[in-house]
């Protein structure tokens, strides 16, 4: 297999020489622009989309207390007992109805406690739950240089899509 582009099996997110073709402040703008281009026949296999300048952002959800640690911690041993008591019927003779029943009470215990020592050994640094989320501010397209001048023709024709005329 030959890879004249300079890329590697190993690099697929890699283009050799890269150019910048233009900027979006969204990732739905730098789509339509490559969806342009792939309308027009252009080799977008040669194009990247970079999402630049990135932000970690945190929504809090709520407010932890000794009883939703506590039940999401019994919840969460009360799967795993399920998983475990599932994988010791194909090894036991003995009832899988109880063998599964009792699996999932030592995991609810076993999570209920883990969970509250857990929450206890914190001491209130963190009394909240959240979710995380890692986004981009701008979404840079680049192509290879040797299809550079036309992308930008064929971008320029794209209402509201201009092309970065510095790159």
């Amino acid at each position: 297999m030959s890879l004249s582009s300079g890329a590697t099996p190993a690099s697929p997110l890699k283009l050799a020489f890269p150019q910048s073709l233009a900027v979006y402040d969204d990732y739905a703008a730098a789509q339509k622009a490559v969806d342009h281009l792939s309308d027009h026949k252009f080799p977008v296999e040669q194009c990247m989309i970079v999402g630049t300048d990135l932000k970690r952002i945190e929504r809090i959800t709520g407010r932890l207390t000794n009883g939703r640690v506590a039940l999401g911690g019994a919840l969460s041993g009360l799967w795993f007992g399920l998983f475990i008591g599932l994988i010791f019927t194909i090894f036991t003779d003995e009832s899988a109805f109880a063998t599964i029943a009792s699996t999932m009470l030592v995991g609810a215990l076993f999570g209920l406690i883990f969970a509250l020592v857990s929450y206890a050994l914190t001491r209130g640094v963190r009394d909240f739950s959240s979710v995380t989320q890692v986004v981009a501010t701008r979404y840079e397209v680049l192509v290879e240089h040797k299809v550079a001048a036309q992308a930008r023709e064929l971008l320029a024709q794209l209402p509201g899509a201009t092309p970065d005329p510095f790159a």
